[in-house]
């Protein structure tokens, strides 16, 4: 006798919107097209509307809808206003990610007010109030999924990455709680933590010989990531597969964290 079958969630995202913010390189470029191939239309945003050029391109190749938004996240009327145009292009939004992000090296007694406040601006004042213009849409929608882009450096600490490490370890906690606030709307959030990723942000830091030592000494694998290492969790996250997944911080980092 044949036992019932079970029906499995899939990853397709055909029909969803996506808004990935940083998404002119590095992970948000790759997180961009892996959500186009995978189906979604895409709100994609960066400071620096040049490097959106490439990446809208080749969305439409994939044969998705895209709408290019230049948006600085430190800027509340950017974030507002990036918002209402993918609301008023497409109706809704289903994906966030929130990928925006930069990292100044410092050693502790050398950390500036100006580096500072650049890190908490971007990494989590930008994040949170995407999250919360986003969130709002959501809400009204009763649906939908937010996926922080956070770091090891939240969980563990990474020398001369003070002001990172605390602004991710805030990434971290924020992302619990807008998962606690928001699970009655039926809105999924959660993080993805990735190690050392290869990309224009650390690739120069990765040069240094010392540093790259000190990161191989750390990642169980053996190797640092690459973009494409990271966009699989995304992926998971951003689709059905996930509904009963929410409040986590999915690490990526090769073993880090398991020492």
């Amino acid at each position: 006798m044949e036992g019932r079958s079970m029906p499995f969630p899939d990853f397709d995202l055909t029909g969803k919107v996506a808004l990935v913010t940083g998404a002119g390189r590095g992970i948000g470029y790759h997180i961009a097209l892996a959500l186009a191939r995978y189906g979604a239309d895409l709100v994609v945003s960066s400071r620096t509307p040049s490097e959106l050029e490439k990446v809208g391109k080749e969305i439409q190749e994939i044969g998705r809808r895209v709408l290019i938004r230049q948006a600085d996240v430190r800027s509340l009327s950017d974030t507002r206003s990036l918002v209402q145009g993918a609301v008023e292009t497409f109706r809704h939004i289903d994906i966030l990610v929130n990928n925006a992000g930069i990292n100044i090296p410092q050693w502790a007694e050398e950390v500036t007010e100006q580096a500072w406040d650049s890190i908490m601006d971007i990494n989590l004042k930008g994040l949170f109030f995407v999250a919360q213009a986003v969130g709002k849409v959501m809400i009204s929608q009763k649906s939908g999924k937010i996926i922080n882009v956070s770091s090891q450096a939240g969980s563990v600490g990474l020398l001369r990455r003070a002001a990172y490490c605390a602004s991710k370890g805030a990434v971290n906690q924020l992302t619990r709680v807008l998962a606690i606030e928001w699970a009655r709307y039926n809105i999924n959030v959660n993080a993805i933590a990735p190690t050392f990723v290869e990309t224009p942000l650390t690739r120069p830091m990765l040069q240094d010989k010392d540093f790259h030592q000190y990161v191989m000494r750390n990642i169980s694998l053996g190797r640092v990531g690459k973009p494409e290492d990271i966009v699989g969790a995304v992926i998971y996250l951003a689709s059905r597969a996930s509904d009963l997944v929410t409040g986590h911080v999915l690490l990526i980092d090769g073993g880090w964290t398991a020492h």
